[in-house]
């Protein structure tokens, strides 16, 4: 017996939610899911490593793998293989459906495709992989500054750490750049990262619980991390990443997202609308973070 979770026809950061709710994940008990993305038009790097998030947690709780449909349109469906998300899937899923064998290669709108973080090792690698590039796309797509490339890195880099050092299990990140003309009319470059373990909030309520008694919970803890820069750790300089971000993205007009549990937290930019502060959505696994890097505002 398996239950259909349809696919948003557009699977980013704000049709997440619609995703999740179908997921039903503080369910765990219903039948096998088949993840439906026949009807499937475009997913940002956020959606995919979001999807590939939702089928392990899946397998960890049942120790089976999930179906899953492929997009009926070749040409999303290529580009799913090329940024190597059927690469990662092929491990988690049942894939119905034909997939292309499309050479996984690097491209001009993917710096970093869906690569899998299981270790600080791995961070290490996939920043000297992509430091380069990543350079170049800044400020030749970008125009920022030069010294823009060096925050860049560290971004990346603590956004990847956070997997390994509070998850409890394995991710994904992935980097892409494109035009974001529905609500920014520029061109971006988006970090996302996605792991299916403990969240902000059980990472932090050994220390933090008692501090927020009854209104401790995922939105709280989310608070605590972004806002506030509280971690786990005692020792001075460590889990300070996520402020770092903040400051990179400051000063370039940058946005940072993160979701854990039931709760969203974002830190928002003049040319966003996205809410500060979300709670009460349905339970999705682990934590999603999306860091989002405009170009430099065009002349008037």
């Amino acid at each position: 017996m398996t239950r259909v979770v349809e696919i948003p026809g557009s699977l980013d950061d704000r049709t997440f939610e619609q995703f999740a709710d179908a997921l039903k994940a503080d369910q765990p008990d219903l039948p096998r899911p088949l993840f439906d993305a026949r009807g499937v038009q475009w997913a940002s790097p956020y959606g995919l490593v979001g999807l590939l998030t939702a089928g392990q947690w899946w397998q960890e709780q049942r120790r089976e793998r999930p179906l899953f449909t492929v997009p009926a349109q070749d040409d999303v469906v290529r580009y799913w293989v090329r940024t190597g998300f059927f690469r990662e899937a092929a491990d988690l899923f049942e894939i119905h459906g034909k997939v292309p064998k499309v050479k996984v290669e690097e491209q001009s709108d993917v710096l970093l495709g869906v690569t899998p973080i299981r270790q600080s090792e791995d961070v290490h690698q996939v920043v000297g992989m992509i430091q380069e590039r990543a350079s170049r796309m800044l400020a030749d797509k970008l125009g920022l500054e030069a010294k823009a490339t060096m925050g860049f890195a560290m971004s990346l880099s603590e956004s990847c750490q956070n997997i390994v050092e509070h998850a409890g299990t394995g991710g994904w990140v992935s980097v892409h750049a494109y035009n974001y003309r529905r609500r920014l009319g520029r061109r971006v470059v988006v970090i996302a990262v996605s792991d299916g373990g403990i969240g902000f909030r059980r990472s932090l309520e050994g220390e933090q619980s008692r501090r927020y008694g009854e209104r401790w919970g995922d939105g709280a803890a989310l608070e605590a991390a972004v806002i506030h820069n509280v971690s786990r750790f005692r020792d001075p300089g460590r889990g300070q990443g996520l402020a770092g971000i903040k400051r990179y993205l400051a000063r370039w007009e940058g946005k940072l997202s993160i979701r854990s549990g039931t709760a969203r937290i974002a830190i928002v930019p003049q040319w966003d609308e996205d809410v500060p502060l979300a709670d009460h959505l349905a339970y999705f696994p682990g934590s999603q973070l999306q860091v989002t890097i405009p170009s430099a505002q065009a002349a008037e």
